[in-house]
């Protein structure tokens, strides 16, 4: 599960989160569907844009939706997923994009893949799926050839890069790669008009997503050794930060240039939470529903006398812990409240710290991992447990990444910033 355009649900109305899921649970079962169950691991999320902007073209239609069977990840609950050539569409292109994410990984070494069997079988994996978006798009009227004829110039230029080379030479394989899927939507949907704006706007948006997972990766890019657009190029953070905010600007230029049937919750992927994808991926946002916000709620109202913590008359010397005089350290029950830590209970009544629950062991891990694969709850579960460590996790689709407020009577597809 991967892509810059990871949309907070809590932000979301009820009608766009249906509709957000209905395009994301759509992908997935066309993959599953014309290429088969393994190929849903390349379920993502800027995939599922390109089906977004299909229907958005076309209007929602009877034909365009169907009632898929339960599923772990609703719950066990049916739900109405998107259908037809928007959704297959979006999936060749996921297929060919994962394989050259695939090869990139295979190409720097990553982890598992510096080992030669476990690169072989991973370069089998990539073009197995070449094939089958090949097949798919052959079906829809859409070369993938584009597709893969960026990928493979994107390594050449990547060799030839070095300081002083310009950024935009380094992501300009993407950019096309991502105009020619964006621009198709519009012949499926039989708008031939939309076909430039939304070029322009596939453009712009391969030119996001590559700047913004070199900027993401930078630093541990550095660490391994691995090649990075940024530092080959000698590209500073500020430019790669003006070179973004062109691109969010001519995004929503673009946007206004296109006729859509219900481009709403095209505006709000393209031109809100770009927006926000920038912000975090260039560290100038805090989520309010995370830790930061966690912690805030539980700072000192500024102004309050009682917020704070005054210092201790008894000074670093207090033998009953920190700068209160009563609770920390106290030496006659451990915790503050006596035996056994809060209340006063020893541990055989229930007091002290709960226990961990024990990690599986390595074959018992597998075997829940499996499971959660499978069943996709490490993509989409609200929590689940780890495999091995049994700690509490959320599914990565989970993650809540802005400050949850809506754009509730913005009425711009145009230039304005941080409307």
């Amino acid at each position: 599960m991967f892509g810059i355009v990871r949309p907070c649900t809590h932000r979301l109305t009820d009608g766009l989160k249906t509709e957000w899921m209905a395009h994301l649970c759509g992908l997935c079962l066309a993959l599953r569907a014309d290429h088969g169950q393994f190929a849903r691991i390349v379920t993502n999320y800027d995939g599922l844009i390109v089906s977004v902007l299909t229907e958005a073209q076309t209007g929602v239609t009877e034909a365009g939706r169907r009632t898929a069977g339960p599923c772990a990840l609703r719950a066990m609950r049916t739900a109405p997923v998107a259908r037809g050539e928007g959704a297959r569409l979006a999936a060749a292109v996921s297929l060919v994009l994962a394989s050259a994410k695939v090869r990139d990984h295979v190409a720097d070494r990553d982890g598992l893949l510096a080992r030669r069997p476990v690169a072989a079988a991973a370069r089998r994996v990539a073009r197995s799926w070449d094939r089958a978006g090949a097949r798919t798009g052959r079906d829809l009227g859409f070369d993938t050839a584009v597709l893969v004829d960026a990928v493979d110039r994107q390594t050449g230029i990547e060799a030839l890069a070095g300081p002083g080379t310009s950024l935009l030479a380094v992501t300009e394989p993407t950019e096309t790669a991502t105009a020619a899927a964006f621009a198709h939507t519009a012949v499926l949907a039989g708008r031939p008009g939309n076909a430039a704006p939304l070029a322009e706007a596939g453009r712009l948006f391969g030119r996001l997503a590559h700047l913004l997972d070199a900027v993401e990766d930078q630093t541990t890019d550095a660490g391994n050794g691995a090649w990075n657009p940024l530092t080959a190029t000698g590209t500073s953070r500020e430019e790669a930060r003006r070179l973004a905010d062109d691109a969010l600007h001519g995004i929503r230029l673009a946007l206004r240039d296109a006729e859509f049937a219900d481009g709403k919750l095209v505006h709000v992927l393209l031109a809100h939470e770009l927006r926000t994808s920038v912000d975090r991926a260039f560290g100038t946002t805090g989520c309010s529903h995370g830790a930061q916000g966690v912690r805030a709620a539980h700072d000192p109202v500024p102004g309050n006398p009682y917020g704070g913590r005054p210092p201790s008359p008894y000074g670093s010397q207090n033998p009953y812990g920190g700068g209160n005089p009563y609770g920390g350290g106290n030496p006659y029950g451990g915790g503050p409240m006596g035996p056994g830590g809060p209340g006063g209970l020893p541990p055989q009544f229930g007091g002290g710290a709960p226990q961990a629950p024990k990690p599986r062991g390595f074959l018992a891990g597998c075997a829940m991992f499996t499971w959660l694969f499978c069943t996709c709850q490490i993509c989409c579960a609200k929590e689940y447990e780890g495999p091995w460590s049994r700690k509490k996790r959320e599914g990565c689709c989970r993650d809540c990444d802005c400050d949850c407020g809506g754009c509730d009577g913005c009425d711009c597809c145009c230039p304005c910033d941080g409307c």
